[in-house]
């Protein structure tokens, strides 16, 4: 039986690609599972500075599995408490992976799919990707990948979308700010690369800490703590070793070490 989810290096990246074209890589535990080891494992490998998430087949994914619902129907609360809480534990290891995430959105990306597309740092979609966060319909919510969802769309889109279970096209997705671009299908991988070529000439312990930040600073209400709290922070990267390659590099009009060729 094949791998759920394939693993790819190629140089400094990573690729994680759902491996269930079939079903169109629909959710079940199986892949929850491995999806979730997979980033815990590539997070701490120093050698991976960007993680690409990707769908073989026609879809990225079209969410829950229909044979894992029918079992989760019949199962317990407490059961289904558990299974929920997997999932929850995949979006947020996604959501705070220490390496850029970019999200490759082709075909379908509904439910749980797009609740993938939310937490990664960059979402590129292609032209004719179709997304829809459809629980409802079956009398659900997109409960455990809502604080990702909202947080990329804001609440009153979310308020939307959530109760009607309506599909929405690429060019809505990117409108709503759930992707950052939306290219022809055969751009994707071209668009991918572009913003892979992107974060590699960054200095990698800056990228991979710039999520951190972004999360801190929109969660932080007091305006003297984050002042004090962002000061520390430029003056730690200022004096450490990558913060003193990146300005002497920048001063002495040469690449920095971290950036290869």
């Amino acid at each position: 039986m094949p791998s759920p989810l394939l693993t790819l290096h190629e140089g400094a990246v990573a690729r994680l690609r759902l491996n269930r074209p079939e079903l169109h890589n629909a959710f079940d535990a199986g892949l929850i599972a491995a999806l979730t080891a997979a980033l815990e494992e590539v997070g701490a490998d120093p050698a991976v500075r960007a993680v690409v998430l990707e769908g073989e087949g026609p879809s990225f994914s079209a969410g829950a599995d229909l044979n894992w619902m029918r079992g989760m129907a019949t199962a317990s609360e407490a059961e289904n408490r558990e299974d929920a809480l997997a999932l929850a534990r995949l979006m947020r290891t996604l959501d705070e992976l220490p390496k850029p995430t970019i999200a490759r959105v082709h075909g379908a990306a509904f439910g749980g799919g797009v609740g993938l597309v939310a937490c990664c740092d960059i979402a590129l979609g292609a032209a004719e990707a179709k997304f829809g966060l459809t629980e409802s319909k079956l009398g659900l919510l997109p409960a455990v990948i809502s604080p990702y969802v909202i947080a990329a769309i804001g609440a009153r889109q979310a308020r939307r979308w959530f109760a009607t279970a309506e599909i929405f096209d690429a060019a809505t997705a990117c409108r709503i700010g759930l992707l950052h671009e939306v290219v022809p299908a055969d751009q994707l991988d071209v668009a991918v690369q572009r913003q892979l070529d992107l974060l590699l000439k960054a200095g990698p312990i800056a990228a991979a800490q710039a999520k951190a930040l972004v999360r801190r600073v929109a969660a932080e209400h007091d305006r003297d703590r984050l002042d004090a709290d962002n000061a520390a922070l430029i003056a730690a990267l200022r004096v450490s070793a990558e913060g003193q390659e990146g300005l002497g590099a920048f001063l002495e009009k040469r690449k920095p070490a971290w950036v290869q060729g």
